[in-house]
C-alpha cells in the first residue's frame, strides 16, 4: 500500500544509498533525522523529538539491524553504520518493529459512531447475544463482554457501528503478529511465513525490512569485486520503459554482471514436468504444487504439514541462476533483486545467493545515482531465454511454462491459486483429504497476482502486469 509513511520509508533509502555511494555513511548519517525533521517541520507525533527517534530506529533497520539489538540508546546511527560496514554475519531474522512508531492502534473492536440515531428498534441489542449493547441515548458496546462476532454491525440499518482494525494484524494470514503488554506489536517467528503483508499493511510504517545495501555498495565500490545481479521477471513490469533500458539502469548503478532469473526459470519448468511426470503419470500421485513460492511453502510447513507430500522437489528460480553464476565465477557476489522479503529469507539459506535487494532498495540505488533510466544505455535481454521463463512473474505462469516443457501436456490439468486467501486455503484441504484433485498441476502463489504484487514493488500489481503484457506484445521479453 502506498502512502506518506512509505515515501518517508524510500527516502530513508534513497537518504543511506547516496552516502554510502559517496563514502559519506558514517560521517553524515546522525544529520539525516534533523534534516528530515527540522524545528519547523509540522510534527507527525506528539513532539520533534519523538519523530526524530523513529527515524533513527528506521535507519537502524536499513543499516541491518534490529531494534532489539540496541543495548544503549545514547549509541549513534555512525556507530551502528561502522559496525554494519565491517559487518559479517547475519541473520534470517528479516523483519523487525520499531516499537517507537508503533503502538498507536487500538484493538480491534466495533465501535459505535455518532451516526447512531438511538432508535426505538435497537436491533443491535437484538442480534447481540452476549447482553453486550446497552443503549441510553444512543447505543454502548461494553468491551469486557464484546467478542467481536460483528453481528451488531450487520444488524444496524443506519451503518453506524464499524470495524477497527489492527491493520497489521489484520494483513497477516497466519496470525504471526499481535500486540505485547506495552501495546507493541511483536512477531511469532514460529509462524511467520515471510509474506511481508503486515509490513505493507502498517499505517506508520513501524514494520521495518532490514536491509544488506551497506554491505552491497561497498561491494559495488570495490573494483576488486565482481558483483553480479540476479534480477527477477517481475523487474520488467515496475517502469514504464523497454526492458533493456531497465537492466541498463540496473548496469549503471555498478554492477557488473546482469543475470536474469528467468534462466533458472526455464530449469526450475524444465525439472519441475519431469518431476510432474514421474509423480502424477509414473507413479500415480493425485496432484503436485509448485514450489517456486518460499512463503506458499513456509505456510505449508507450518499450517498445513499434511500439503508438504505434494509439493514440488524442485529448487526455484533463483537458486538455479545463483549456482550458473558461481559455476561460471565462483568469486562473483550474487546479489539477487527480489520483489518480496521471502525471497531474502530463501537466499540467506541458499548456499550460492550472497544478498538480495528488493526492488524498493534498487529503485532507491538509482534515484540516490541519478541514473535516468530512459538515457541508460540498454542491455540486451538474452536471446536464449525461453519467453515463459519471463512471465513467471504474474499469476498462472508458471503453470503454462510447466506445461511447455512436458509431452502430456494433454493430461496437464492446472489449477491457479491467485493469493492464498480463505478461499485458496479451503480449496488445498479438501483436495488433501480427498487426496484427489480434478487438476494435476496446483500453481500457489501467495500474493493475488503472483511476483508483481509482492510486498517490496514498487509499481501497483495491475500496472506492472499491463506492462508485462506490453512487452510481450512488443516481443521484448
Amino acid at each position: 500500500m502506498y502512502h506518506q509513511a512509505t515515501e518517508i520509508r524510500r527516502e530513508l533509502l534513497q537518504r543511506v544509498c547516496e552516502l554510502s555511494f559517496k563514502g559519506l555513511l558514517r560521517e553524515e548519517i546522525d544529520r539525516i533525522p534533523l534534516e528530515m525533521r527540522p524545528r519547523s517541520a509540522a510534527l507527525s507525533r506528539c513532539c520533534i523529538h519523538k519523530d526524530r527517534a523513529v527515524i533513527k530506529y528506521r535507519l537502524m533497520t536499513i543499516l541491518g539491524f534490529n531494534v532489539s539489538d540496541e543495548t544503549d540508546e545514547l549509541t549513534r546511527l555512525s556507530e551502528y553504520a561502522q559496525m554494519s560496514m565491517s559487518r559479517e554475519k547475519f541473520t534470517d531474522v528479516m523483519l523487525t518493529v520499531v516499537d517507537e512508531a508503533c503502538s498507536s492502534c487500538v484493538k480491534q473492536n466495533y465501535t459505535v459512531t455518532n451516526i447512531c440515531r438511538g432508535c426505538v428498534g435497537h436491533p443491535c441489542t437484538y442480534s447481540c447475544n452476549k447482553g453486550a449493547i446497552t443503549i441510553r441515548k444512543r447505543a454502548e458496546i461494553h468491551p469486557e463482554m464484546c467478542v467481536n462476532c460483528g453481528r451488531c454491525m450487520a444488524a444496524c440499518p443506519f451503518h453506524a457501528i464499524v470495524y477497527t482494525p489492527v491493520p497489521c494484524e489484520e494483513s497477516c494470514p497466519v496470525g504471526a503478529i499481535s500486540k505485547n503488554e506495552l501495546g507493541t506489536e511483536v512477531i511469532d517467528w514460529s509462524k511467520c511465513v515471510f509474506c511481508g503483508k503486515c509490513k505493507e499493511a502498517c499505517p506508520y510504517s513501524a514494520i521495518m525490512e532490514k536491509t544488506y545495501l551497506v554491505q552491497i555498495i561497498a561491494h559495488l565500490l570495490d573494483p576488486s569485486k565482481k558483483v553480479v545481479a540476479m534480477v527477477a521477471p517481475a523487474l520488467a513490469g515496475q517502469y514504464q520503459e523497454p526492458f533493456s533500458k531497465i537492466l541498463g539502469a540496473v548496469k549503471a548503478v555498478g554492477f557488473d554482471k546482469i543475470a536474469e532469473v528467468a534462466a533458472g526459470a526455464n530449469i526450475t519448468s524444465r525439472n519441475e514436468a519431469k518431476e510432474w511426470e514421474e509423480r502424477v503419470l509414473e507413479k500415480g500421485e493425485p496432484f503436485m504444487t509448485t514450489s517456486c513460492c518460499p512463503s506458499y511453502k513456509a505456510w505449508a510447513e507450518k499450517k498445513m504439514p499434511e500439503l508438504v507430500p505434494y509439493i514440488s522437489h524442485t529448487r526455484t528460480p533463483a537458486s538455479y541462476t545463483a549456482e550458473l553464476v558461481k559455476q561460471e565465477d565462483p568469486d562473483a557476489i550474487t546479489v539477487f533483486v527480489s520483489p518480496c522479503m521471502a525471497k531474502r529469507v530463501e537466499g540467506y539459506y541458499d548456499k550460492n545467493t550472497d544478498y538480495v535487494i528488493t526492488f524498493e532498495e534498487l529503485d532507491a540505488m538509482i534515484k540516490a545515482l541519478g541514473i535516468d533510466i530512459a538515457s541508460c544505455e540498454p542491455v540486451i535481454p538474452d536471446n536464449s531465454i525461453e519467453k515463459s521463463g519471463r512471465l513467471y512473474a504474474r499469476t498462472g505462469g508458471v503453470a503454462a511454462s510447466v506445461a511447455q516443457y512436458t509431452e502430456h501436456s494433454d493430461k496437464l490439468t492446472a489449477e491457479v491459486i491467485n493469493g492464498l486467501d480463505k478461499d485458496a486455503v479451503k480449496f488445498l484441504k479438501s483436495v488433501v483429504a480427498a487426496k484427489q484433485s480434478d487438476s494435476t498441476l496446483i500453481e500457489v502463489m501467495m500474493c493475488e497476482g503472483g511476483c508483481v504484487n509482492g510486498c517490496s514493488v514498487i509499481t501497483s500489481p495491475k500496472a506492472a502486469a499491463r506492462q508485462l503484457g506490453a512487452l510481450e506484445k512488443k516481443g521484448f521479453l
